[in-house]
């Protein structure tokens, strides 16, 4: 199973000949490419503030502001995402070969949601806010390895399928 993934004993591929062209003359490629990495970084500095802040007790507006920051660029990418997949796959969410990276990612945006209202609301003290931005950061990650495991198969797919042996995911 060299890149691909078995439904019903048959191999399906993440992408059609069609949708790979379209992928990869999108601009809406490079803007992920480049907004995933920004994202991660900004996750990385962000992650150590509210550590730090827990920690310590120091930092809380660096802490806050920088998950601000953080939870800017996952919409960002979560809107520029959706604009790649109709462009790739025809429809905004929910492709079949993305399905639960995205059923995933609306949990991860749900807890960057909700740690902004409890902020705002003042629901909770600064230090389960800090959990709650945990609680994000984790399932964060656990989203972002779910799309680094399928670039990953894309990249053994297309190196090791020729294209007019596609199945349409």
């Amino acid at each position: 199973m060299t890149g691909t993934h078995r439904a019903a004993g048959k191999p399906v591929f993440l992408y059609t000949e069609e949708q790979r062209a379209r992928r990869d003359s999108s601009i809406w490629t490079t803007i992920q490419g480049v907004l995933a990495p920004l994202q991660f970084l900004v996750f990385l500095v962000s992650l150590a503030l509210v550590l730090r802040y827990l920690l310590t007790g120091a930092g809380y507006e660096a802490a806050t502001i920088s998950i601000l920051i953080k939870t800017v660029f996952l919409l960002t990418i979560m809107v520029t995402g959706a604009i790649w997949e109709k462009v790739v796959f025809g429809q905004y969410l929910f492709a079949p070969a993305f399905f639960w990276e995205d059923v995933f990612s609306f949990l991860v945006i749900a807890l960057h949601m909700a740690y902004v209202w409890a902020l705002f609301s003042g629901a909770l003290s600064p230090a389960e806010e800090m959990w709650l931005a945990l609680a994000a950061y984790a399932a964060y990650v656990i989203n972002a390895g779910q799309f680094l495991w399928k670039l990953r198969v894309a990249r053994l797919q297309a190196a090791n399928t020729p294209l007019t042996e596609e199945v349409p995911a």
